[in-house]
């Protein structure tokens, strides 16, 4: 199994970390990552996580058993990335110069590890909040981003982890957009203009 893809090291100041989703592995989001950060000032490395479990197709990775939701297995799955993440960032580049983007369940495990470090901003794709999932003030922006016809996560999952975010006082963004459980150019373009504001100071 590729453990992780790294891309772009050289000379780089800033750092994007891609989970990819349900299913899928750390090839997934490698378009999505180079897309993403071309054209932008800062010079970007792009580091694409696997999930450590096979999926049950035998195809693909998981975060943690979804069908059916085995969420016992969610608190060790985050403190494992969490320990992936902290090891990556203790090199030359830091976590508070670190985006993280997620999609589907990576977008639920990014929101998980919002809650635990500190970085630059974290992007949840598509994705949804854990039951026990507790955001705390102080954490870094939250970008939230959803298909307006998504029948796989319904939108109603972002609406709830952004009310969720709303009521803590975390600084969050909710985007609704024309598509369902995809990325597409226009969420692309979306994000990079985010990401700009975000490295603007």
């Amino acid at each position: 199994m590729t453990e992780l893809l790294l891309l772009n090291s050289e000379f780089a100041t800033n750092r994007l970390v891609l989970l990819h989703g349900w299913g899928a592995d750390a090839n997934d989001l490698v378009p999505v990552g180079k897309l993403l950060t071309e054209g932008l000032k800062d010079r970007f490395e792009i580091v694409s996580v696997s999930a450590p479990q096979t999926h049950p197709s035998g195809s693909g990775r998981q975060w943690y058993p979804l069908y059916p939701h085995e969420w016992e297995q969610v608190p060790k799955a985050v403190l494992d990335l969490e320990k992936r993440l902290n090891n990556l960032c203790s090199k030359d580049i830091p976590l508070n110069k670190t985006l993280l983007l997620g999609f589907s369940q990576g977008g639920a495990m990014a929101l998980e590890l919002a809650t635990r470090n500190k970085l630059a901003g974290v992007f949840a794709l598509s994705s949804y909040p854990h039951p026990d999932w507790t955001p705390l003030k102080g954490m870094p922006p939250i970008f939230l981003c959803h298909g307006n016809i998504d029948q796989v996560v319904p939108k109603a999952a972002s609406q709830k982890s952004f009310d969720i975010l709303l009521k803590n006082g975390v600084k969050s963004d909710l985007y609704f957009f024309d598509g369902g459980h995809e990325i597409t150019n226009h969420l692309i373009d979306h994000c990079r203009e985010k990401i700009k504001e975000l490295f603007l100071n």
